[in-house]
């Protein structure tokens, strides 16, 4: 079946061979031409598939693949029955075995970085320490709730709850809430959470009071350049329905890494970006004492209160409420919409206590990056060091081709599987001044 366009339309099905891998947990096809993004297979494959939307001019479609005529050998049967086409759109690689799904990802953080940052890099995504089989491992869930109050997790690109009976990558804590096997009459949602050191706990949303306070305690250790090995434990409040990580072995990982990278001294002065609760934003304090400055910059308000508690006994931070391109006066975009034509971008003035100089930057925005405006900002601040914690490989492509123009270099890189069984993919780069830059 064609669309006006020529192309396929929504529902036909074609018989297509699968050639790539692409950022988003789609695989590529083509037929005539076209462009098909397809789920539920892996590079290698010969499959049947069902298209499910179009895109813009039809230029590519999306679509399913409901039977694989010819396997690739990573496939492998999925270990839970709510995945696959029109089902939990939650996980989208549980077909695919453990080390080809971490295959996958490092393609897909190489080709991003090729393509936007014209950087040859070879990369492996590493496991997570305590992830053998890549179930059981999501602390914080959100279930949705359909019209007669029962709780489940959405279909792709779909606001459809399916009602399944538990999640099979959620953390044992999640499970034992059985979310799922209760009724939640007049919600939108519930919020599963299992933290370190306390009880699970389930959030109503919407829900009038305030959430409820959950404690993660974090170890880890990391070698320093003069031989010495750092250990570093600390418990951090946070909101139940706040930023965590979701991995239970991932924030003590992220920590270990970002902090051999920088090798903070005694007496520097360190900028920790996007700092949520304080993680990061303590471990640099540790390490550069009482003679040293931390400045941590967050934009949500109940974070920055929680890393103002967290980090009380650690004088030499300063927690700053803001959004970062706030705090640094970068302009805003103009917000498109009716009645905006012309409006200017937002601005506000560079914050007092940002320095005008640091060693060490430490940042881990969100899913869409930094951007231009935060990346030339660092790079004024001529720090020795830059560490950025990236969950979007496309975001950090981005950045690393900006932080070049500024003149910092990728130094290092490593890349975690934080996110089983799914296409995400966490990343930690090193950025050193460059020689031959500006």
């Amino acid at each position: 079946m064609a669309g006006p366009t020529g192309g396929l339309e929504v529902g036909a099905e074609v018989e297509v061979d699968v050639t790539a891998f692409a950022h988003g947990g789609h695989a590529i096809a083509r037929h005539e031409g076209q462009v098909l993004f397809v789920r539920h297979t892996l590079p290698g494959e010969r499959v049947r598939a069902v298209v499910t939307s179009s895109g813009a001019g039809e230029r590519f479609v999306r679509a399913d693949a409901v039977e694989v005529v010819t396997a690739a050998p990573e496939r492998v049967e999925p270990p839970c029955p709510w995945a696959g086409p029109g089902r939990c759109g939650g996980c989208d690689l549980q077909h695919v075995s453990l080390e080809g799904q971490r295959a996958l990802k490092a393609g897909v953080v190489r080709e991003q970085l090729s393509r936007l940052a014209h950087l040859e890099v070879d990369v492996e995504v590493e496991p997570v320490p305590g992830d053998d089989a890549g179930l059981d491992w999501r602390t914080r869930v959100e279930f949705a709730v359909d019209a007669g109050g029962r709780a489940g997790l959405r279909r792709h690109r779909s606001h459809d709850v399916v009602p399944v009976d538990h999640c099979r990558i959620a953390a044992p804590g999640v499970d034992r809430l059985r979310v799922t096997e209760r009724t939640w009459p007049g919600l939108d949602a519930v919020d599963a959470v299992a933290p370190a050191e306390a009880e699970p706990v389930a959030v109503r949303v919407p829900d009038d009071g305030p959430g409820p306070v959950v404690h993660e305690r974090v170890t880890a250790s990391w070698p320093g350049s003069d031989g010495s090995t750092t250990s570093f434990e600390r418990t951090f409040a946070v909101d139940a329905r706040g930023f965590w990580q979701v991995h239970p072995g991932a924030a003590g990982t992220f920590l270990a890494t970002v902090m051999a990278e920088v090798d903070a001294r005694p007496g520097e002065r360190a900028l920790d970006l996007y700092c949520g609760v304080g993680l990061f934003a303590s471990a640099l304090a540790e390490a550069v004492g009482p003679t040293g400055q931390v400045v941590a910059v967050e934009s949500d308000a109940a974070a920055t209160e929680h890393a103002r508690a967290n980090l009380a006994d650690q004088p030499q931070v300063a927690v700053v409420t803001a959004r970062v391109d706030d705090a640094f006066g970068v302009p805003r975009p103009a917000r498109k919409g009716p009645g905006r034509r012309g409006a200017r971008p937002h601005r506000t003035a560079r914050s007092p206590l940002l320095p005008p100089s640091a060693d060490v930057v430490v940042l881990d925005p969100p899913r869409t990056g930094a951007g231009r405006g935060i990346c030339a900002e660092v790079t004024r601040l001529r720090p020795r060091v830059v560490v950025y914690v990236a969950c979007d490989p496309a975001a950090l492509a981005r950045d690393t081709a900006l932080l070049a123009e500024g003149g910092y270099r990728l130094d290092a890189l490593r890349a975690f599987d934080a996110f089983p069984m799914t296409h995400h993919v966490e990343c930690v780069a090193t950025f050193l001044p460059d020689p031959d830059g500006r």
